[in-house]
């Protein structure tokens, strides 16, 4: 799918380098193609984009992609949940430079990230079933973050504080701040960035402040002639009032600490000429500790540590009968809870792909991931894509794959006043099918695809009457049509024009009709299934004038199944100066009463005023 992307505003006081989105080179784990040869639904959000959007994080960035639906709880993607054309968010499988990141325990800790918004390069969301891919859990598609390449020595910083001019119940004005800075050290045979952030707010209504504190490091060092070795490691601690978050009205008084820790370690070495090894070893320690009460920890206290250890092999081979990419995956999962127990799986995944381009403006991959879990025995998970080029710049393509997700520990074996979990629970499987048609020049994509995609044993949290607890089960089948209509248009460099530089307008549309056949004839309450959305709206304009002011615009329209529709207006201006910018952003504009997630009412108008600057 095609990125809305703006042009790039207040580009002098950054040092990114600004890539046409046909260049950017999507980052698979083994094969990899520019966007511009993509048969895939693939959705980028660039580096412009990136600065451009009124965005502090990167939940708020996702929420302007078309068939992402991004639930916040809280201001500034202190927790939010993100899901695809209309799935759940244990559905959606997140990584970060091709590192998985999601967390067994839940999917609601899985954009617990220790990177922000400026230490990003680009993102990639890929539509649909993803499993030949990326294994596990990519059941309705993956998000995959790409950071920041080094290209220079410097340092950069990124100062802001925002208010909604209400005040809370001591007359303090609700109002965050940040302060956010990056180091890059570029060396001949090496490069080095170091990020650190601290974000804060006493929240925009009772008992929603937030504190957290981010570091990140990423090293690449190059061994000989073609060897690199790529080491990084990042640790967030996120603390927030969770009223309402999970289990309203009784958790008013709710408090969440949520700490992770990430590492990897990969080294890429070319073994032939036709050969090329990536063995990769990554670690994710997530601390998730909830208090139903905060005045009252003994009461209800949840605390959980989940451990993920995983080693990959992934092999490419360039041959001449086309391109093969082989692999080898193993996962080790433990989790030590209060409540869900101590217990771990284990989990082996074998991989091969083909790609052939051996025919003229013919393009076909194709691939299975073979897997085995120590809970869920083995499942084979094919899929294949194909696109065709003809008159130059228009491709049709189609893709088949092929999903399977398994159940988190939460749903497995949670215990509490409102939720009990389900031991008897089996793993979610999907089949997917879609076609479409491209168009793709410098100035001017557009993209039209439908798709089909059936999940069986579709796991929702359900119970028969108001007063049960909620409790998932494999509740039917569910059947998702939809469609994406996308146009982005960009003028380049206007040298005619005294005022205008550039400008870039984009349109995207999804609708989603899914359908729940149910196989639980009392589960007359459902908390997933009916919160999807059906119809999305996103429109984004942009311009750079005057050589020093940007501004951009942005609507988004969002109807859910079983909420009201709302349509939420921001925007950002800027002012470049010598080596720094100031920028103002407005969110909700016009102060819509809204609920993404449960009931959670989101904040209303916002503003921010930031500055950045760059050495």
């Amino acid at each position: 799918m095609v990125a809305l992307l703006l042009s790039a505003g207040c580009a002098a006081a950054q040092s990114d380098t600004t890539n046409n989105l046909n260049e950017v080179m999507v980052k698979e784990n083994r094969l990899k193609l520019p966007f511009s040869k993509q048969t895939r639904n693939i959705w980028i959000i660039d580096n412009q984009q990136i600065r451009n959007l009124p965005s502090r994080s990167i939940s708020e960035l996702l929420s302007y992609a078309t068939g992402v639906d991004v639930r916040q709880r809280g201001p500034g993607g202190v927790q939010a949940d993100i899901s695809i054309d209309g799935g759940t968010f244990d559905q959606t499988l997140v990584l970060l430079n091709g590192v998985k990141v999601s967390d067994p325990q839940t999917g609601h800790n899985m954009m617990n990230l220790p990177i922000s918004i400026d230490d990003i390069d680009h993102i990639e969301v890929l539509r649909g079933s993803a499993s030949r891919i990326y294994g596990l859990n990519a059941l309705t598609g993956a998000i995959n973050i790409i950071t920041k390449s080094v290209t220079s020595t410097g340092v950069s910083a990124n100062v802001f504080t925002g208010s909604s001019f209400k005040k809370n119940e001591s007359g303090d004005l609700y109002g965050n701040y940040g302060i956010r800075a990056t180091g890059t050290l570029a060396l001949k045979e090496s490069s080095h960035l170091f990020s650190v952030g601290q974000e804060a707010g006493n929240g925009y209504r009772h008992n929603t402040a937030f504190d957290n504190q981010k570091v990140y490091y990423q090293g690449k060092v190059n061994v000989g002639k073609t060897d690199k070795l790529d080491i990084s490691g990042g640790y967030i601690h996120n603390n927030y009032g969770a009223n309402g978050y999970y289990s309203a009205p009784g958790d008013k008084e709710a408090e969440e600490t949520v700490k992770t820790a990430l590492a990897a370690v990969a080294y890429q070495t070319k073994l032939t000429s036709f050969w090329t090894l990536l063995p990769r070893l990554s670690y994710r320690n997530n601390v998730d500790d909830y208090l139903y009460i905060k005045q009252t920890p003994d009461k209800f206290h949840n605390h959980h540590v989940t451990q993920v250890l995983s080693a990959e092999l992934n092999n490419t081979f360039e041959t001449g009968i086309g391109e093969f990419g082989l692999g080898l995956e193993g996962r080790k999962e433990l989790i030590n809870s209060t409540n869900l127990g101590k217990r771990s799986r284990e989990n082996l995944g074998l991989y091969a792909e083909y790609k052939f381009d051996r025919v003229k403006n013919l393009l076909i991959n194709a691939g299975t991931y073979v897997n085995y879990n120590s809970d869920f025995d083995w499942q084979v998970l094919p899929g294949i894509d194909a696109g065709y080029t003809f008159l130059g710049n228009w491709k049709v393509f189609v893709n088949v794959g092929t999903g399977e997700r398994l159940p988190t520990y939460t749903d497995l074996y949670y215990k509490g006043p409102t939720n009990i979990g389900n031991e008897q629970l089996r793993p979610e499987k999907s089949r997917y099918a879609e076609g479409g048609l491209k168009y793709n020049s410098n100035h001017f994509v557009l993209n039209a695809s439908v798709f089909k995609r059936r999940i069986s044993n579709f796991i929702d949290w359900v119970k028969a009457i108001q007063t049960d607890p909620w409790q998932p089960n494999n509740y039917g089948q569910l059947n998702t049509t939809g469609y994406t209509l996308s146009a982005d248009y960009n003028t380049g460099a206007l040298t005619n024009s005294q005022v205008f530089n550039s400008m870039r307008f984009g349109l995207a549309y999804t609708h989603l009709d899914p359908k729940v056949k149910t196989v639980i004839p009392l589960a007359v309450f459902s908390r997933y299934a009916i919160e999807t959305l059906k119809n999305q709206l996103t429109a984004t304009a942009n311009a750079d004038f005057l050589k020093v002011m940007s501004f951009t615009l942005t609507a988004r329209y969002c109807e859910r199944i079983s909420y009201k529709d709302y349509t939420i207006v921001d925007a950002r201006a800027s002012y470049k100066l010598k080596n720094s910018s100031i920028y103002a952003d407005a969110s909700n504009i016009f102060n819509v009463n809204y609920i993404q997630a449960g009931a959670v009412p989101m904040p209303g108008v916002w503003a921010t005023l930031g500055y950045k600057f760059i050495l």
